[in-house]
């Protein structure tokens, strides 16, 4: 490992505004159930942002939402650094950072805690046998249904027309409601101040002349699933 990746290892450890918990059977005390009363000490909506990387989306969603709370979350430490350190230099006291496995969002969040979730560019998993990897699958819908509150919104940005695709034919078979569909964010929402937020890799892949792909949408409750 560089000495540079070590480095952002012990920044983002010593970093107020992340939380890491590489196993989330340790017994360590979690945030979940009391995020708005002891870390944001606010009551406003919290917004979570899955594979977040290096948390340009995040920082830029609270930039332009100071009356939202927002929170990166990604597996991997080094990746988080970027964002993490420019909400403490800011600073942005509505942003927060987690070091956790997606998979087990619902030991950190109650029931109707969270209020919107946006997925921004995460793998694709193209292979068939990966599809239960895809963060839009069966699988991740119903973790997602164990922490969203009611009417809640899922955002998907994405650079992929299979992930799109199989997002769609997905949410379909779920009974989920589209909110908000954009085959093509730059040819026809080329001025809206959210979705043309551009990531390191989102101008990589607008470089390669590659269309981005936004979809909205509300899951049914478990008691319809």
């Amino acid at each position: 490992m560089s000495k540079n990746k070590l480095q952002k290892f012990e920044d983002v450890d010593r970093f107020s505004n992340v939380f890491e918990y590489t196993d989330y059977e340790d017994g360590t005390a979690k945030p979940k159930g009391t995020w708005n009363e002891e870390i944001f000490k606010n009551d406003h909506s919290i917004v979570l942002e899955l594979a977040c990387g290096k948390g340009e989306y995040t920082v830029n969603l609270a930039r332009r939402n100071p009356d939202k709370n927002f929170i990166g979350i990604d597996k991997k430490g080094w990746r988080l650094w970027k964002g993490a350190k420019r909400a403490l230099e800011e600073p942005l006291p509505n942003v927060h950072f987690m070091r956790i496995f997606i998979d087990h969002l619902a030991e950190y969040f109650e029931k109707g805690e969270v209020d919107e979730i946006w997925i921004t560019f995460p793998d694709p998993y193209l292979r068939d046998s990966q599809s239960s990897k895809r963060l839009t699958s069966p699988k991740f819908l119903n973790i997602y249904r164990k922490v969203l509150a009611p009417n809640a919104t899922v955002h998907l940005k994405t650079d992929s027309d299979e992930l799109y695709d199989f997002t769609l034919e997905t949410i379909a078979e779920e009974n989920c409601e589209i909110v908000d569909q954009v085959d093509d964010v730059y040819a026809e929402r080329p001025d809206d101040p959210i979705l043309t937020i551009k990531t390191f890799y989102e101008k990589m892949h607008l470089e390669k002349r590659k269309t981005i792909h936004y979809i909205a949408f509300r899951l049914n409750s478990e008691s319809d699933h």
